[in-house]
């Protein structure tokens, strides 16, 4: 618990991990960059997982078509375990005029959301 200087307002701390990631081909045409972040409050343990990658490629030829877009959700709920899950992917792609190049640009979204309940002894004990 934290009091705050001068009055009577005190609030619990919340823990919270993070772990980020920027990877970069050598190349520049591929780029991946995740984040993965753990938070314990008010007897929730919430894991967040984002990815986003990202790949260019040049395009000769005026194509006909790109990939087409694509939309996944998945949400699943156990009230026995006291858990839950949410997970969302989208992948599109985009052209894009670069020094007189044409460029075809993928690129793929993804979070991943776990909620877990956490008995409040545990967290206090730093487990």
């Amino acid at each position: 618990m934290l009091k705050q200087p001068g009055s009577n307002f005190t609030r619990k701390l919340t823990m919270r991990d993070l772990i980020f990631k920027n990877l970069t081909s050598n190349d520049k045409k591929r780029r991946i960059i995740a984040s993965s972040e753990t938070i314990d409050k008010q007897g929730v343990r919430s894991i967040i997982h984002r990815h986003f990658v990202c790949i260019v490629k040049e395009v000769k030829d005026c194509p006909a078509e790109r990939p087409l877009p694509y939309l996944y959700v998945l949400k699943e709920r156990n009230s026995k375990e006291r858990k839950e899950k949410f997970f969302c992917r989208i992948k599109g792609s985009v052209f894009a005029v670069n020094d007189g190049r044409l460029l075809l640009i993928l690129f793929m979204h993804s979070l991943r959301i776990n909620l877990v309940a956490v008995p409040e002894d545990s967290i206090k004990n730093g487990a």
